[in-house]
């Protein structure tokens, strides 16, 4: 899959606040309940609650991959100073597989945005090797991109991101 500027990782801000551009090399697919998250998805706290399910592609089971999942706007959308917070970090997941099968080193956290309208993003990234990736011992100012460097994992291999504010929050546009 190319990378243009209709790219909805471009249109929402995820390229350029969290990864640099990337071409997609692996199926990743996540998903709530019954609900498959597609990028820019509207999905609200209460139905976030429990970890997603999340299944990889890949052909080659000796090829393991990393999970992260980050709020890029903390604390608001309009004053993201705090970014990144790290909900969710699961390593060593082989490929055709899913995280299930994935080693969880920084436990789910289930988003509750408090101001405006949150983006949650999730990367994959594919390791070197297996054990090769270790918890980063905080959650507040995460960096994904930091994070990527320390453990040699290069771009990402798929990214899919959704949106996120509290449940009685009216919609309207990020501010």
């Amino acid at each position: 899959m190319s990378v243009n500027n209709r790219d909805p990782l471009v249109v929402g801000g995820v390229i350029g606040d969290v990864l640099e551009r990337f071409t997609r090399s692996i199926d990743l697919r996540v998903t709530y309940g019954q609900r498959e998250v597609t990028n820019g998805l509207d999905i609200r706290p209460s139905q976030i609650i429990n970890k997603p399910r999340v299944e990889i592609g890949g052909e080659d089971l000796r090829n393991f991959y990393t999970l992260v999942m980050v709020d890029p706007d903390v604390p608001s959308p309009s004053n993201p100073h705090l970014r990144e917070y790290l909900h969710w970090l699961v390593t060593d997941i082989p490929a055709t597989t899913g995280t299930n099968f994935g080693n969880e080193i920084v436990s789910y956290e289930s988003p509750r945005p408090t101001s405006g309208i949150h983006r949650l993003v999730l990367v994959l990234f594919r390791q070197l090797g297996r054990q090769t990736v270790y918890e980063p011992g905080w959650r507040p100012q995460f960096n994904t991109r930091e994070f990527a460097a320390l453990y040699n994992l290069g771009l990402p291999v798929a990214a899919v991101y959704f949106n996120c504010q509290r449940d009685n929050g009216s919609g309207g546009r990020r501010t």
